[in-house]
């Protein structure tokens, strides 16, 4: 790999602006209670793969918030295409040099987040590719192995527990449950991965290690989730099992690319 820049010096007026906004809303407003362990594995300079869970639609920014904290970095974060073809928010991504995913082609989105982490950038994965509405560790695609073995980096597992009261699937966010809700953020240790290397080998130990983190995050919260919406269903709560969430997702699906044919072909 070639000589690494340190990117968190260059000025980005805009991205610092998102982080001054996010620490005012998640500290300020929701007051929200992190619980923080392992942040150390996540370096203060050099690249690196965050590979991190996906319970709800503002775990990338609280994982931004906590990385910031503490290195003071920006991390690159791949998003959907739909998100970035928004006229607004495209261009708030774009600022931010995020890089746009287009599920059905994602190519491009490997070479621009290999070019990143050559570069020196913290790129930030959500390998599962959507939401889990069972709030388990689903499948994940094998990109954030095959990126971190193709740029010469580790791959650092993160686990986000308590994001799912701000915004998630199937379920209307509410104050009273945000507020001052206890976010715990688990950072795993870093993950060697070499071009010699399995990714479907490589990917697999990644979420065994995610799910590690995740059941010690889930034991040691302290909310009590019997019952609850957003607790998995083989602790006690109300949240659809794996199976169940999986048939609910392939019809959502269904009905996604029904509606995109009708519209295109209208």
């Amino acid at each position: 790999m070639g000589e690494v820049t340190d990117p968190k010096r260059r000025h980005e007026p805009i991205y610092s602006m998102a982080v001054g906004v996010g620490r005012l809303f998640f500290g300020g407003i929701l007051q929200l209670r992190p619980m923080i362990s392992g942040v150390e594995s996540i370096p203060a300079s050099g690249p690196a793969v965050l590979a991190i869970t996906h319970f709800g639609y503002m775990d990338f920014a609280l994982v931004e918030w906590v990385t910031w904290l503490r290195t003071r970095r920006r991390i690159r974060f791949m998003v959907t295409r739909r998100a970035a073809d928004k006229p607004l928010i495209g261009w708030l991504l774009r600022q931010m040099r995020h890089i746009p995913v287009d599920m059905a082609a994602g190519r491009d989105a490997y070479t621009d987040a290999v070019r990143a982490l050559q570069a020196g950038e913290l790129v930030g994965v959500f390998p599962e590719a959507g939401v889990s509405a069972s709030f388990t560790v689903r499948e994940l695609k094998k990109g954030a192995a095959r990126m971190a073995a193709a740029a010469g980096v580790p791959v650092i597992p993160v686990v986000v527990w308590g994001g799912q009261f701000l915004r998630t699937k199937n379920h209307r966010a509410r104050l009273r449950e945000a507020f001052k809700a206890p976010i715990r953020v688990a950072v795993g240790v870093p993950m060697e991965v070499s071009p010699s290397d399995d990714p479907a080998a490589k990917t697999a130990v990644l979420r065994a290690e995610l799910q590690v983190l995740l059941d010690e995050a889930q034991a040691n919260y302290p909310r009590s989730g019997e019952g609850q919406w957003w607790q998995p269903a083989h602790l006690g709560g109300s949240a659809p099992s794996p199976a169940e969430a999986a048939v609910a997702e392939a019809e959502r699906q269904r009905r996604k690319s029904a509606e995109h044919h009708r519209t295109t072909s209208a």
